[in-house]
Parts: C-alpha cells; structure tokens; sequence
C-alpha cells in the first residue's frame, strides 16, 4: 500500500510500475487521487466549518454579555455541529475508498527486479549442488511411501477428502526431524523462535494478507470472526497489528511453526494424492521487521539462510528470481528457491522470500518510534521449510535402487538411531 502523498507526487512512475508489473489497472491511480482530492476537499470544508462555529460560540457569548438578542446566533451554533457531522461521515467515506483503491495499486519494484512479462521470465541466479541423475527408474514420492507402508492417502482421503494425508513410521518421523532441524538452524542463526495461534480474526488476518489470497487461501470458521492460517508469516507479523515499535527493538527476527491450512481454490488446484500441494501442511517460516534502509540487506540473508538449509540436507537447488510480472502486488522483490527431482529432472519450489517494503506495516498501522518521528518499518518473509516439500525432496534425492531411502546426515539425530527408510 503505497503511500498517498508518494502517489500524488509520482503519478506517472507509479503507473509506469504498474505496467512493469504486467497489470492493466494504470487508471487506478487517477481514480485514488481524485478521491484524495475530494478527501482535502472535505478536511478543508470541515476544518472551515470548525471556525465558523467556534466564532459563532464567540459571537453568542459576546451578544449575552452585552445584553442583546443571540438567538439567530444560537440557531446557527447548534446548525454547524450537524453539518460537520455530514461532512465528517462524508470524509470517512472517501478515506475509506481513497485506502480501498491504494491497495489496488502495486508496491514499488526494487531497481534490481528483471523485467518480464510472467513466470516463464523469471531469472535462475544461483545453483548450488549437482543434481543426480539416477541408473535406475525413480519412483513418485507417491509410490515410494506407499511401497515403503509410510504413508496413507487413501485413507485420508476416505476421512478428510483429497489434499490430506496420514504420515506414518519412518515418514513421520523424518516430518519431525525436519521440523526440529530447521528451527534449530534458526535459531543458531539469531531468530526468535515462536509457535504462534492457529486461528486468526480475519481483520488482522486482511491486513498481511493479499485480498486475492484471502479468496484462494482461507477457511473461515463457520459463525465467527476467526480464520485458519494459511501460514506462520500471518500470525507472527500479526503480534503488531496496530503496535508502535521501539526504534531500539530493530531488527526484529522470528521464525515460527506452524501447521498450514489452505484450500487452493486457484489454477494449481490440490494433488489428488500426494504430500505436493495439500489442504494442510507443515511449515517453518522466518520473518522480519527493520529499518526501512536495512530491508534488502536481510532480503540476501534471508536467502542465503534458505540455500545453507537445504546444502546442509544434501538436496540440490537453484535460485529463480521473479520477474516484475510474477511479483505479487505487495511484493518489492522476491524468488523461489527450489530443489531438484531426480524423477521429473526438474527443479520444483520448496521456499518462496518476499521483501514486501512497508506495504504490511501500512495496512495494519504499525509503526516504529524514534524518539523524534514515527514511521513504517520494512518487513521480510521467507520460508524456512514446508516439510511436504522436502519430504518430497529427500524420497527422491535419496532414494536408492533397493527402493529404500537414506536418510540425510543432519536428520539422523533425530530419527532414533535410524539412517534409511526401508525394510530393517
């Protein structure tokens, strides 16, 4: 959500951004400064209206003192109250569609974003690891887990429908001990760790969260107010929905877990079966809220954070940045990092970082005190792990042709003493 101000005085490069960012909605702009025009308009006609009937208290004060007939002044006293009542409801009015078109228009693109059209323009910029390609044919993490008995689709599927699924054994253990890996690598790396609500009151929950998400993603619950998160990111930068910072609490680093919830309405859809793309999951997520000339600079690291996780778990994996037209409204700058499938011999996203710039702060009127000013702080979101996803990254990673799968070196203090999955 761009500042009003900044719209005003940057017309044309704000619609300039906008044609970057593959949108057609340039006429946007025109219309949010001509409500914003309407809006002074209004604060100038009440604050007017405020001086009239301050020197008509005057003047009503000044006739009863000297005796003489106030009643024409009085009549207007209590005239002006109602008329700047109107005009009051009229300026919440235009506030409110001035700040509905603001959140229409895109956030400003970081100078280093490639430009392109859509996806197919996104730009690899680093790929660390040498994917394998295997002498044998290797099985969909589908087959392997259902060989293996470590995993139930169909019997989720017979409870919950498509998109669940029940973990068991091995697989549920090595969910775990990814899990308790990544949040341990975190915290290593100075973030709080936070295991915050399952449920969110969707006003919070709209302010971080895109409009075209909330339609895609949410499960609201049935006669409440409260929504299940779709991710750990939410609930975390929720914490300072409508909260002043302290200048001197930046930066502020938190990872949380959490389990996800989405219903995937959009194109992607959900797997009929398969721990891929699911209506629950289990994910660690990192975020960030700094000083607004800081943000790029925790964007690299957080990053680089994602591609150490996954070279420390023996996956190979490619940084793809988005272009300006994969980038979401919100979104300043932002890549995917994925890992490799020796089966499709392809990479495929397992985390996804976003600078969204102050566009969070803005909607839920959070701010940072200096002492002096207040201001919009930046924050950051990165995806530590979804363990669906490297789940599906270790089966076939290290998958071997006895049909067992080893399990990665770090993970192995976590799984009991156990280093592969497959029959003892």
């Amino acid at each position: 959500m761009l500042d009003i101000k900044y719209i005003a005085e940057n017309k044309e490069l704000v619609k300039d951004n906008i044609r970057k960012k593959n949108r057609d909605n340039t006429e946007t702009v025109d219309k949010c400064l001509e409500k914003y025009e309407e809006y002074k308009k209004l604060l100038q006609e009440i604050q007017e209206l405020k001086t009239e009937k301050n020197k008509a208290s005057q003047e009503v004060n000044r006739l009863k003192k000297e005796k003489k007939d106030a009643t024409a002044a009085i009549a207007q006293v209590k005239e002006l109250p109602v008329k700047i009542k109107e005009k009051e409801e009229e300026l919440s009015k235009a506030q409110e569609e001035m700040a509905d078109l603001q959140k229409a228009i895109p956030m400003m693109l970081h100078e280093s974003v490639p430009i392109g059209k859509n996806d197919k323009e996104n730009v690899v910029r680093q790929v660390t690891g040498k994917p394998e390609i295997k002498d044998f044919d290797v099985l969909s993490h589908v087959e392997i887990c259902e060989k293996l008995g470590i995993a139930d689709f169909d019997a989720a599927s017979r409870v919950s429908g498509n998109g669940f699924f029940y973990l068991k054994k091995e697989l549920a253990m090595l969910n775990q001990a990814l899990i308790r890996f990544a949040t341990e690598f975190m915290i290593r790396r100075g973030f709080i760790f936070v295991e915050p609500p399952l449920m969110m009151r969707e006003e919070v929950l709209r302010t971080v969260m895109p409009p075209g998400d909330f339609a895609e993603h949410a499960y609201k619950l049935q006669g409440t107010d409260l929504v299940l998160i779709a991710t750990s990111e939410h609930p975390l930068l929720g914490m300072f929905y409508g909260q002043i910072i302290d200048k001197k609490q930046l930066p502020i680093k938190m990872c949380g877990y959490s389990q996800c919830f989405r219903q995937e309405i959009g194109s992607h859809g959900i797997d009929e079966k398969g721990l891929f793309r699911t209506h629950q999951f289990n994910k660690v997520e990192m975020v960030v809220i700094c000083e607004p000339e800081d943000s790029f600079s925790f964007y690299d690291e957080m990053l680089g954070h994602s591609v150490e996780l996954f070279k420390q778990l023996g996956i190979p994996t490619r940084v793809l940045e988005s272009c300006s037209g994969d980038l979401g409204d919100l979104k300043s700058k932002g890549a995917d990092l994925e890992a490799w499938s020796p089966r499709r011999k392809e990479y495929f996203e397992v985390c996804s970082v976003s600078n969204i710039t102050d566009a969070q702060a803005r909607r839920m009127g959070c701010k940072v005190f200096d002492g002096e000013k207040r201001y919009h702080p930046h924050m950051l979101n990165n995806t530590v792990i979804a363990t669906s996803r490297a789940m599906v990254a270790v089966l076939e990673n290290y998958q071997n042709a006895d049909g067992t799968v080893t399990i990665p070196e770090v993970l192995a203090p976590y799984m009991d003493g156990k280093t592969r999955i497959g029959p003892e």
